[in-house]
């Protein structure tokens, strides 16, 4: 695999000398220019961000169109969202943009505003409260046909270091706390209901995007990874689960083409954990961050079947993802994982036996992504059983 000019005298009569008010009002204004410079920006200031961009790969390799099966919503019953019933469910996209985290650090209290816009995308949840358009009813919409983008911004957020505030709780079950366990600064927002306190910066959408990898199933049953992008994939991650049998394997900056054999050394999963944590750290998250991260999604990422995990590259993400924050940062890092699902052959077998014996709990393996498997099994064997 390649990891890839002639200067003139002027006949102009000079300037004359300006007065000593005309240097002043001069000084005056290059002084408030300084200022207001200075006030965009606070040196004190440190971002980081981490989500996820989850899609499926369509027979070509490029993300497909998909509806996740979902049960109720595995987020606390405090989070805000959309007023569109059952929105996120119903919405059909090639991107799930799940769980981005905004962290802030600094030495003292400071007051920041963000706003984000997610690109032929809709915001669908978030905490703490803030503004999010559009709120109304999509009803019979392609996302990929929406006249403006989704957005979303928190126009003052209170960052309160060395406090120890009351964040909300909820359902134990819930995954979104483990997103609290870092060193980041509290922070509060305002909303009509009192004071929301958290550790950080929440949201979450659904997007028709096109992405910057393809991964398509040839019919030798290796992977065909195509780098679509003009920017390397900085990492990525080959794994594959069938029963209690787990494999992976990590590899290095992919620049164009690539064909790889699904891994089948067994691995544990203790073990991938602990390299995507390196490689999120690698990419500029703190320890504790990347720790964080790979324990929101601890048992999703390892669930049934077979997947690619890659580093999205950040001018990717500031394209379709474009993200301000006033003050501006001293520094400000993003790291999103992409997420491609691999309907594989011994994916689709799998589901097919399983609907034609109403198998249910083999079907509960492949949870929401058993809608674009179906679709695929049924383009590929028109006989076989549909999804009920």
């Amino acid at each position: 695999m390649k990891l890839i000019a002639a200067r003139t005298r002027s006949t102009r009569p000079a300037s004359p000398l300006p007065s000593c008010a005309g240097l002043l009002a001069v000084l005056f204004a290059l002084a408030g220019l300084f200022l207001a410079r200075k006030a965009t920006s606070s040196p004190g200031i440190v971002v980081h961000e981490w989500g996820t961009f989850t899609s499926v790969a369509g027979d070509d390799g490029r993300a497909v169109e998909w509806t996740p099966l979902s049960p109720a919503s595995d987020l606390p019953a405090f989070v805000e969202h959309t007023n569109m019933a059952n929105l996120k469910i119903g919405l059909r996209g090639t991107v799930r943009m799940e769980t981005p985290v905004l962290y802030f650090y600094s030495q003292q209290p400071a007051t920041v505003s963000v706003r984000a816009s997610f690109a032929k995308g809709v915001i669908t949840e978030w905490y703490p409260h803030a503004r999010v358009a559009p709120m109304d009813q999509l009803k019979n919409v392609a996302l990929s046909k929406l006249s403006a983008d989704g957005t979303i911004a928190w126009d003052s957020v209170a960052l309160a270091p060395g406090s120890e505030p009351a964040f909300p709780s909820g359902s134990p079950q819930s995954h979104y706390f483990a997103a609290r366990e870092t060193s980041a600064v509290p922070l509060r927002v305002a909303s009509p209901s009192g004071p929301q306190q958290e550790r950080f910066l929440f949201y979450r959408g659904v997007a028709s995007l096109s992405l910057p990898l393809a991964a398509k199933i040839l019919s030798s049953g290796e992977i065909e990874l195509r780098n679509l992008g003009s920017q390397p994939i900085p990492a990525f991650i080959l794994i594959d689960r069938r029963g209690t049998k787990f494999s992976y394997r990590v590899y290095n900056a992919l620049s164009g083409r690539a064909v790889l054999d699904l891994p089948a050394t067994p691995g544990s999963f203790d073990s991938f954990r602990g390299e995507l944590e390196n490689v999120l750290v690698a990419q500029g998250l703190f320890r504790d961050e990347a720790h964080a991260m790979v324990e929101t999604w601890r048992d999703s990422w390892v669930e049934e079947g077979s997947r690619l995990f890659y580093i999205v590259p950040r001018a990717y993400v500031d394209s379709v993802l474009p993200l301000s924050i006033e003050p501006s940062p001293a520094r400000f890092v993003r790291v999103f994982v992409g997420r491609f699902e691999l309907i594989t052959a011994a994916t689709r077998e799998a589901v097919r036996a399983a609907l034609a014996s109403d198998d249910r709990k083999t079907l509960a393996k492949y949870g929401r992504f058993l809608e674009p498997i179906s679709a695929m099994l049924e383009a590929k064997h028109p006989a076989s059983a549909a999804l009920r």
